[in-house]
């Protein structure tokens, strides 16, 4: 008797029933290489906790999937909101799911001050690709980083190309330095625009074109034709101004329609000829051991920070210091100079 296929609604059962279970690291590894969605999406949950006992469990899960061989495209996708982020996933997802590729979708949502919780809920706005089996679908909270991308970003893409999934997707806030955050962490940089929106110039202003790897014209339909053909002539001078990318390659600017599914199919081809490229070149693993070693130095960074706010005396000269800055009785330069001279003393 052929076995049962799992369905997105058994999916959805199971990580509820994983919620109130204590699972050792050797499940999760061996659920996450089998491609267990339900105990892939309790790992990352782990990931995301701020408790230390999960903190020590999430790392030793990733630890284990590190050993694991994988070949797989980590492509970031940005742009202002209301560019049509979620609908171009979407339907790239679904086409390279129908290519017979296996698509993780990281999708970063601003957060609720209030619950710290995902405000718009991506897997509500893909619901085509929520249900495709060869697809995962995981909103996260932006949290407090002030990048659009939740901290454990990068961990969430181990334990996904762990378990099998050879394009990952991941999908910025689109506010701020949330381009330059999702940079650091993925191979290729796409950045979405639209057509006669106004925000052309403003693209060049903010230098995001010098860190695009392609640029692609959303909303390329309709009666926005013609405008879409125009933004790519003036983006494409556009890019002329920057200095060539140390990889030799030349990004690219396209059209395409998420709703109409033009064009999609043309940007993937474009993302697989970068891949071999810089594959043959030898600049793809040279990128993610800088990335590596970015990231270790990021993480320390995070873990001095979180030292120091638990020492109770850096908290008591810090509130001390806080009280004379409010009454201008030392600067807040001097102040943290002050307290850092404390605290270094007392180590």
């Amino acid at each position: 008797m052929a076995k049962k296929k799992s369905t997105p609604e058994d999916t959805v059962s199971k990580i509820k029933t994983l919620r109130r279970q204590e699972i050792s690291v050797d499940t999760l590894t061996e659920g996450i290489f089998k491609g267990d969605k339900a105990l892939l999406a309790k790992a990352i949950t782990l990931l995301e906790s701020t408790q230390p006992a999960h903190f020590e469990k999430a790392n030793a899960v990733v630890e284990k999937c590190l050993s694991r061989p994988v070949e797989s495209i980590r492509l970031g996708i940005t742009g202002v909101p209301g560019v049509g982020k979620s609908s171009f996933i979407e339907t790239l997802g679904t086409t390279l799911t129908g290519l017979g590729k296996k698509v993780a979708v990281l999708a970063v949502d601003p957060s609720s001050s209030l619950s710290k919780g995902s405000i718009l809920g991506d897997k509500t706005r893909m619901q085509t690709l929520s249900n495709d089996p060869n697809a995962f679908i995981r909103p996260s909270p932006s949290g407090s980083s002030l990048g659009g991308v939740a901290q454990k970003t990068r961990e969430s893409i181990m334990l996904c190309e762990a378990a099998g999934y050879d394009v990952i997707l991941v999908e910025t806030v689109g506010v701020g330095q949330s381009e330059v955050a999702v940079h650091s962490m993925v191979d290729f940089f796409l950045l979405l625009k639209l057509s006669g929106a106004g925000d052309e110039l403003q693209g060049i202003k903010r230098g995001i074109m010098e860190m695009a790897d392609a640029i692609a014209i959303n909303k390329a339909d309709g009666s926005n034709v013609e405008k879409a053909k125009l933004a790519v002539t003036e983006f494409q001078r556009a890019l002329h101004l920057y200095p060539p990318k140390q990889n030799g390659w030349t990004p690219k600017v396209m059209k395409c329609s998420a709703t109409e599914n033009t064009g999609i199919r043309e940007i993937w081809a474009m993302v697989e000829d970068f891949a071999r490229q810089n594959k043959e070149n030898g600049f793809f693993e040279k990128n993610r051991k800088n990335q590596n070693k970015n990231w270790f130095l990021q993480t320390v960074d995070d873990h001095l920070k979180q030292f120091f706010h638990q020492k109770p005396a850096f908290i008591k000269v810090q509130n001390e210091l806080l009280k004379d800055i409010e009454q201008n009785k030392v600067s807040p330069f001097y102040a943290a100079k002050i307290l850092l001279d404390k605290i270094t003393k007392e180590l």
